[in-house]
């Protein structure tokens, strides 16, 4: 699965009504916390990859994020499967993967026809839109990107204002 995201920083207060007002879909609110591995034979900031272990409700989820498919949004191969977040990070561990870092965030998720739309607040750094549309082959990338700048124009968002860099990558620049 190709997951073609559009993330902008944006102000929740003055989101939610317009997505009251379009006719999305509230679906719930989930507390995020991520914790995120490097491997000892690569650089995944190098690479533009990413591997991490995600808890939300007594759950988690690994999820490997392969490098952005281009210059404008987030997409991006992303493959995730449930597992037992206690034994991964201890495989990680016995492999010489060391954590990267953590994120941790409330976001709440909204439906509008086949876009996810996230309203992310994000410990330390603040409250963050994002949009995607999954895709199965690339021949559909430059469309559904196309779908989702759109979209946000709804918003007042246009292309300019799309934020390439990952939440890990914005908490680690903050703690230099």
């Amino acid at each position: 699965m190709i997951e073609v995201e559009v993330k902008v920083r944006a102000d929740h207060s003055k989101i939610r009504p317009l997505l009251e007002k379009i006719g999305a879909n509230k679906i719930g609110v989930e507390e995020q916390s991520d914790t995120y591995f490097a491997a000892p034979y690569r650089d995944f900031a190098k690479t533009d990859e990413a591997l991490r272990i995600r808890s939300l409700g007594g759950k988690a989820v690994l999820t490997y994020k392969g490098p952005k498919l281009d210059k404008v949004s987030k997409t991006r191969e992303e493959l995730e499967t449930p597992v037992d977040e206690a034994i991964t990070a201890k495989i990680f561990r016995a492999l010489d993967f060391s954590e990267a870092g953590a994120v941790r965030k409330k976001r709440e998720i909204f439906r509008a026809g086949e876009i996810t739309v996230c309203l992310d607040a994000v410990e330390g750094l603040g409250e963050f839109l994002e949009v995607e549309i999954d895709v199965e082959e690339e021949k559909y990338l430059e469309s559904s990107r196309e779908q989702l700048f759109k979209f946000l124009a709804q918003f007042g968002v246009d292309e300019r204002d799309s934020i390439r860099t990952s939440y890990l990558e914005m908490v680690l620049k903050k703690k230099k």
